[in-house]
């Protein structure tokens, strides 16, 4: 029965790639740009100019990073992660192979976008923005002033995606999908200088507070939703890894602890993750699971789960209907480790959940569920308020812990999805 169902399921992929390779040829798509001042590069690098703090989100879609205030909520700047797109697009398309993969990746991961920005973070010094471009399956390292590519670095296979720095900035993660790899590139150089190997389509990256470990996530082949099908989606592992000798120090597959626990559930794939500061617990968004899973890191147990409310339009939502097998996809914890937030992204509504005893409010972000797509969460800097990118709706929703109310709404660009706090020094 297994290797009939592998033979009409590799007659059905015959299919996609003539399909995806139609779709593979160059689109005709225009992006935003924005004005290159050469002569501010070398003014970025006068130390004369203060280092701000900032937020900087990625927009996916349209290949725009924005950067607003954290205080003011004010939009400062807009700068492109693509400043190279017409060598990129060009290099794409000038092969088969690449081709086909860029257009599978469009439509089926895309939505039928391409993806153009999916990661960021700033350098120490305040002239950088380091990006994962998935589509064009590299980093870069972005001057905030000039627009300019510093370094670019490719990745391994054919698609870059979930990133993290090092707490002293030094080391840039990124996830190389296909290649089932991490590289640790160095910031300095934009060389690979390690990294480490991952289960099947690598995903989630998240460093210790201390910078010791990294917490890494595989998420198997999410364009398969059917559990009768599992076994094709590959191995999905969390695993924990030594931050300097790159070796994985524990590997878990979650569908054991899932039994282990008693807690009945069809997919294994860790998605988002947050993790407290003292490294006890984790608390994990699971493949088509609407709410989270608590993970004592300790023990090696799952030891709570908390399902959140389906509204009743998604009540008999196929699993084929979950972006990306997605139900809920962006977790993160306040600064003192007593609330949760959670992007409820097939749902439309931001929860915020008390930690200890798992009491919740949500927050209405459409009447029609499908449409507000919340898709990640990151805490501010100073650990109060949440922020929330709304994909659906291209703005970030500013929560806070206190209350769970949305105290302010940033407008921002096509598709956002990672959040980011960091620190920049901005010419005017």
């Amino acid at each position: 029965m297994r290797k009939f169902i592998l033979g009409l399921l590799l007659i059905g992929m015959g299919f996609i790639v003539v399909y995806v390779y139609n779709l593979g040829q160059r689109p005709v798509r225009t992006y935003p740009t924005f004005p290159i001042n050469p002569a501010a590069n070398a003014a970025s690098v006068d130390d004369s100019i203060p280092l701000r703090d900032i937020v900087v989100v990625g927009n996916n879609w349209d290949g725009v990073i924005t950067i607003f205030d954290p205080n003011t909520f004010q939009i400062i700047k807009k700068i492109s992660a693509i400043p190279d797109r017409e060598e990129r697009f060009e290099e794409i398309y000038s092969g088969l192979k690449r081709s086909i993969s860029a257009g599978f990746i469009r439509e089926f991961i895309g939505e039928g976008n391409d993806q153009l920005v999916d990661d960021m973070f700033t350098s120490n010094d305040g002239r950088y923005i380091y990006a994962s471009r998935p589509s064009f399956a590299d980093v870069v390292a972005i001057d905030v002033n000039s627009g300019e590519i510093a370094w670019r670095t490719p990745v391994e296979g054919l698609r870059a995606d979930h990133s993290a720095i090092s707490p002293d900035g030094k080391i840039f993660l990124v996830s190389a999908s296909t290649a089932k790899k991490v590289h640790a590139i160095d910031v300095s150089t934009g060389k690979i200088v390690g990294g480490f190997e991952s289960g099947d389509q690598p995903h989630e990256n998240t460093y210790s507070e201390d910078g010791k470990r990294i917490y890494h996530a595989s998420i198997g082949k999410v364009f398969i939703a059917s559990p009768k099908l599992d076994f094709l989606k590959g191995d999905r592992w969390l695993q924990i890894v030594d931050a300097e000798s790159y070796e994985v120090i524990r590997r878990v597959d979650m569908k054991e602890k899932l039994e282990e626990a008693g807690f009945d559930w069809i997919d294994r794939a860790v998605r988002p993750m947050a993790i407290t500061k003292d490294e006890k617990f984790a608390y994990l968004q699971i493949s088509l699971f609407h709410g989270f899973f608590e993970y004592d890191i300790v023990n090696d147990m799952l030891t709570r789960r908390l399902a959140l409310p389906i509204p009743e339009a998604n009540k008999d939502m196929a699993l084929g209907d979950h972006v990306l097998n997605s139900g809920h996809h962006g977790i993160a914890l306040s600064g003192d480790d007593q609330t949760i937030c959670v992007a409820g992204t097939m749902d439309g509504y931001i929860a915020i959940v008390d930690r200890k005893s798992f009491e919740y409010k949500t927050i209405k972000l459409s009447d029609d569920p499908k449409e507000a797509k919340p898709y990640w969460v990151t805490s501010s800097k100073d650990g109060t308020k949440a922020y929330v990118s709304i994909s659906g709706l291209d703005k970030v929703s500013v929560v806070e812990y206190s209350t769970g109310k949305v105290v302010a709404e940033v407008p921002v660009g096509n598709h956002p999805q990672r959040v980011r706090n960091g620190q920049l020094r901005l010419k005017d």
